[in-house]
């Protein structure tokens, strides 16, 4: 409305507004209003980008080779870039120049013109080898490069993920790895086979002497069981003799435990015996009657009714009419009352 436009960049994109022909606003990250007609803006990337790259360089000794790797950057000056490059935006916020997307392939332009630098200053072995070694002085040639630092770049890293030669490169230098290892190879058996005859006599020599220490070990070995075996029926007869002793000692206690089981016993039966004959001298010269009150002591109620009953029953001849009231009849049956 009335030219009036908003914008919100990220934290990875620096915005510079240029009004007529000065930078008025910039700053990474900013949210802000402007007039389009009067207004140009200006969004230069600060994040990193991951570029990848695929290209064939020739060594010193004239090797054709393929190198695949990546490169990492960042643009660490965004109002230098910005004064080399067109980062503007147009009407319909995108880029009004195809600079931006062509920053990648300047840079891998560098990183190429370094990387066939360090090949051809060396021979193919040694570059399929010094991968490393390539990589770190690609490397340091990129940052000491003044494009990069005009163009406010910094090379943040670098990484070479193959070095490959030709195919009948490839397996002519296999065809020569595999035929070193087979002279080694020969050269091994050579040795060893030398080597064998001559520690032949050394082997024969130590047979005999370890045949000699063998005989000698299994002497010693059998003296050594038969000390074992006498040690053992010595530790096996002074275990039964033990057991035998223990053996003996228990059964005499046993027999003591007898003894004085059988003598507590007697002891218990007199004294039972004597008890029940003081008892019977007592019942013998003491009255009936008292001793029909004493074994009555302590009996229930419903005991001494019965008892009363019999003593009526033992005198039957003697009583003429026996009424028994229902109160008293439900007393001794233990009836409850209605």
């Amino acid at each position: 409305m009335f030219g009036l436009r908003f914008i919100k960049a990220q934290p990875t994109e620096y915005v510079i507004q240029f009004r007529n022909g000065r930078p008025r606003h910039e700053g990474a990250g900013l949210s802000m209003l402007y007039f389009a007609p009067t207004s140009s803006l200006v969004v230069v990337p600060t994040a990193s980008v991951n570029e990848p790259f695929i290209f064939e360089e020739v060594t010193a000794d004239y090797q054709d080779v393929t190198i695949q790797g990546q490169v990492t950057y960042r643009v660490a000056d965004p109002r230098r870039i910005a004064s080399l490059l067109n980062f503007t935006l147009d009407a319909r916020g995108r880029y009004a120049s195809e600079d931006p997307q062509k920053l990648s392939q300047r840079l891998i332009e560098q990183v190429r013109v370094a990387m066939r630098a360090e090949l051809q200053a060396v021979p193919l072995k040694d570059a399929l080898t010094g991968g490393e070694r390539i990589v770190a002085r690609v490397g340091d040639r990129l940052r000491e490069a003044p494009t990069i630092a005009a163009l406010g770049l910094e090379v943040l890293g670098l990484s070479v993920l193959a070095i490959k030669p030709k195919p009948e490169t490839a397996r002519a230098l296999e065809a020569e790895a595999r035929e070193e290892l087979l002279r080694r190879a020969d050269e091994a058996i050579y040795s060893r086979r030398n080597s064998a005859v001559e520690q032949e006599r050394a082997i024969k020599e130590n047979e005999l002497n370890t045949e000699i220490a063998v005989e000698n070990k299994k002497r010693q070995i059998k003296e050594a069981q038969m000390d074992a075996d006498r040690a053992i029926r010595e530790r096996r007869r002074q275990i039964e003799q033990e057991e035998m002793t223990g053996k003996i000692g228990i059964e005499e206690r046993k027999r003591e435990l007898v003894e004085l089981a059988a003598a507590n016993a007697r002891q218990e039966a007199d004294a039972k015996a004597y008890a029940a004959d003081a008892m019977m001298k007592a019942f013998a010269t003491g009255d009936a009657k008292v001793l029909q009150a004493l074994t009555s002591a302590g009996m229930q109620p419903g005991q001494l009714m019965a008892l009363a009953f019999r003593e009526l029953a033992d005198n039957a001849s003697k009583i003429g009419q026996l009424n028994v009231s229902p109160d008293l009849l439900r007393e001794i049956m233990g009836a409850p009352a209605k």
